[in-house]
């Protein structure tokens, strides 16, 4: 007799019909393509992987979801150590993600992004006033970094960048003007804490175009600092949020990312850092 199944790859049987019996043939056939949908299935999960580090290389390049560039990790902890051995192999993935744009003029404000290396982002920068918090100037200054932020492609800037030397900084993890919610702004912050562990992710950033470089940082830390009313906050950031926050600090210990870059990698960018030092001409602080 027919070896009893289910054609599962045929029409369902309608309710209340006796099923059909299977052919030796039939079985044979409904087992390959059983086979063939797993292939399938695990085929698949290298390209889920690949469109998932395509969405991290877009972060890790988080303060300008810069151009063409690589994903670089390794989890490391602060007294140099590696996590694992496997992390000792640092892992490179190729990402095309939105270049970075000079808008030039953007309506509702004269702030600009100041190119490196403009003296302002080597300045010491002073702590933001009560009377400044109060009268508005802060909020008005804030209001534009954003404007400027948004119109440049960026995720994070703070006040050097435009020429104003004070402890301000303004982001937005998603770079997207319409998620308004997700908007940031912090007045006089300090790192209250900083994780032992750490790890190493492409970083780029608007005063730098064109160019990106790995760099180490704490995975979580605990800030303190002033919102916009005035009010002390603490906030915990991890992950991505820790990344840009801490990018964002530099700024304002007058301190940029490739500071931070180990010497290969500064050897890799300093073409790129030798023509924005060219096109600044004379004054620059390197």
């Amino acid at each position: 007799p027919a070896t009893p199944c289910y054609k599962f790859y045929y029409f369902p049987t309608p309710m209340g019909l006796p099923r059909p019996r299977c052919t030796p043939l039939e079985v044979s056939f409904s087992f390959f393509i059983a086979v063939a949908l797993c292939f399938l299935f695990v085929t698949m999960i290298p390209v889920s992987a690949l469109s998932a580090g395509r969405a991290v290389v877009m972060k890790s390049c988080f303060v300008t979801r810069s151009s063409v560039g690589f994903l670089h990790t390794a989890a490391v902890t602060r007294s140099g150590t590696t996590t694992s051995s496997s992390s000792t192999t640092l892992t490179r993935r190729w990402a095309s993600v939105e270049e970075e744009v000079d808008p030039g003029v953007v309506e509702g404000t004269n702030l600009r992004v100041l190119k490196y290396p403009h003296p302002a982002l080597r300045a010491p920068n002073v702590d933001v006033t009560e009377e400044e918090l109060k009268d508005g100037t802060i909020a008005k200054i804030a209001k534009e970094m954003l404007l400027v932020m948004y119109a440049s492609v960026g995720m994070g800037l703070a006040a050097p960048q435009v020429g104003i030397n004070k402890r301000l900084m303004v982001f937005n993890i998603s770079g997207d003007p319409k998620k308004w919610l997700l908007e940031t702004i912090l007045v006089n912050p300090k790192i209250k804490q900083n994780s032992d562990s750490t790890d190493i992710h492409y970083e780029a950033c608007l005063s730098f175009p064109k160019m990106n470089g790995p760099v180490e940082r704490s995975k979580a830390i605990t800030v303190e600092a002033l919102n916009i009313k005035g009010k002390k906050i603490t906030k915990k950031y991890k992950g991505w949020d820790a990344r840009l926050f801490q990018h964002e600090y530099d700024h304002l210990d007058g301190k940029v990312y490739i500071d931070r870059l180990i010497d290969e990698e500064k050897l890799i960018v300093q073409p790129r850092l030798d023509e924005l030092i060219a096109d600044f001409g004379e004054g620059g602080v390197l």
